[in-house]
Parts: structure tokens; C-alpha cells; sequence
């Protein structure tokens, strides 16, 4: 896990519902639990203040780094897309993006294309991009006011069943995907005995569940979401998304007693 990573899970998990605020010396303290050294994590959590993740403010020998309203606004989507996943019953009908953009302007097709793959979209041809959820809203303020970009947001519906299928297998590699899923499962299903067993120390268990979010987090940014109608036979996503949730769950209480002691001050190694 890399150590920018390792302070947004930190702060995403738990130091946002603790106001959003953290020293940098608890920061530094935190972060030797997952073995980076003072020196790295100073360089580190200087960086994000730069690229304006953080704003800081001096409390006599102190720096508070709090959460800039950029992270805010990061950490609800992120959370939002890890963590919820559509219930609806699909109405059949897919919604359509067409985009135009002027050929010198190759960074603006890659920022639509990055927002559309985000939003659940996948490319069904040039510039065409279509999803079985209703958010065309979410296209549309996402993409809005870039220069020279024109969209047309379309509602369409296939022939068949047979070409919603084709379609689908068009613009997403289910089936890769459902291989990733599943060696999810393999490698988390058998610490959930002890994860459940409530023996794992306060330190282990913030380790652990920080490393289950970063192995998870990487499926929201290629899974689009898909109704149960378009989905492969024996789709693991589902059930690597429920052992996702009870084994955070499950580490919850223990991890946030590591973060409560480091907040008050106590060493990683009393901690643990």
C-alpha cells in the first residue's frame, strides 16, 4: 500500500468522523503502523498539502492538517461508489452518451472518457458509451462547461434480450472481472474465523481492514454496476462485495480503539 493511500483510507475510515482534523505528529505516529518512516510520511503528507488535499494551520508547536473541501468531496464518492451498490429492478432501457470533441483537444477526450468509465459507462463504439443505470443527470454535471465538448444524452432500448447480452459483453470484460472477483473471495474468505473471533489486537485489526479496502477499492473503478440481467452465470461480485462489508464491519470496533489510543496519545507500540 502506498503511504498517500494509506492517509485517505485513514482519514476516509476514520479521522473524517472525528472532525476531519488530525496532527501531523498523530499522522506520522499512524502511519508507522503500516511500517513507513517519519521521514517518508512528513514528505508525503507535505505533498498532498501542496496539491491541496489538506489545508494546515499552525497551533503553537503544532500542525493541524484538516481535510481541504477537494477531499470532502472525494471521500463521499469514493465511499458512495466502494460501498453502495444499485437495488433498483432494471426498466430495460440504456441510457447513451455521444460526445464530440475537437481532435487538438486529445486531454479532454481522455477526461470525458475517465468520467464516463467512473460513472459505470462502458464504450460500446467510438465516442459512444452507454449504461443500463439512470444517470444521465450525473453526465451531465460532471461534464459540464468543459470547452469544445458537445454531448448528446440519449434513452434507448435494444431488440432483444440476445442484444442486450452482446452489447454488454462489448463494452465490459465481465468476465476477467469475475476471475479478479473471485480470487478476491479465495484470499478473504478464510480470515473471516478470526476476524470474527475478536482476538485480532487493535493494531491488526486497523491493518487489516485497511489492507481489505485497498484490495476491494480497485473493483468499483472497473465494475459498472450491472442489473442481475446482464450478468455473467456464477458472478462472484456479489458475494466479494457482502465479505467486503461484514469483514469491515466485523474490524470496525478494534480498529477504531487503535485510532481513539493514537488520538490520545499513545504510542503505535503500547497501541498494539
Amino acid at each position: 500500500m502506498r503511504p498517500r493511500s494509506i492517509v485517505f483510507d485513514l482519514f476516509g475510515d476514520y479521522l473524517r468522523y472525528r472532525g476531519g482534523s488530525a496532527r501531523l505528529l498523530t499522522l506520522v505516529s499512524l502511519l508507522e503502523a503500516f511500517g513507513v518512516p517519519e521521514s517518508t510520511a512528513r514528505v508525503v503528507l507535505a505533498r498532498l498539502r501542496r496539491e491541496g488535499w489538506f489545508d494546515t494551520e499552525a497551533l503553537g508547536r503544532e500542525t493541524i492538517y484538516t481535510l481541504s473541501a477537494k477531499s470532502w468531496a472525494m471521500l463521499d464518492e469514493g465511499r458512495a461508489r466502494i460501498f453502495d451498490r444499485g437495488t433498483d429492478p432494471w426498466d430495460g432501457q440504456w441510457r447513451m452518451v455521444i460526445y464530440e470533441v475537437p481532435e487538438a483537444q486529445r486531454g479532454v477526450r481522455d477526461e470525458v472518457r475517465q468520467e464516463l468509465a467512473w460513472l459505470g459507462f462502458g464504450p460500446l463504439a467510438t465516442s459512444t458509451w452507454i449504461s443500463p443505470r439512470d444517470k444521465l443527470d450525473a453526465v451531465a454535471d460532471r461534464l459540464r462547461g468543459i470547452p469544445g465538448l458537445r454531448l448528446d444524452l440519449l434513452t434507448c432500448r435494444a431488440v432483444s434480450a440476445e442484444q442486450d447480452q452482446e452489447m454488454t459483453a462489448r463494452c465490459w470484460d465481465l468476465a476477467q472481472l469475475n476471475r479478479d472477483y473471485s480470487e478476491f473471495v479465495k484470499a478473504y474468505r478464510p480470515k473471516q474465523a478470526s476476524i470474527s473471533s475478536g482476538t485480532l489486537s487493535p493494531l491488526r485489526s486497523l491493518v487489516l481492514r485497511t489492507e481489505l479496502v485497498h484490495d476491494y477499492r480497485k473493483f468499483p473503478f472497473r465494475d459498472p454496476d450491472l442489473p442481475t440481467e446482464l450478468l455473467p452465470k456464477a458472478w462472484h461480485g456479489t458475494e466479494a462485495h457482502e465479505l467486503f462489508r461484514t469483514e469491515h464491519d466485523l474490524l470496525a470496533p478494534a480498529a477504531n480503539h487503535f485510532i481513539d489510543e493514537v488520538l490520545a496519545g499513545a504510542k503505535v507500540s503500547e497501541a498494539g
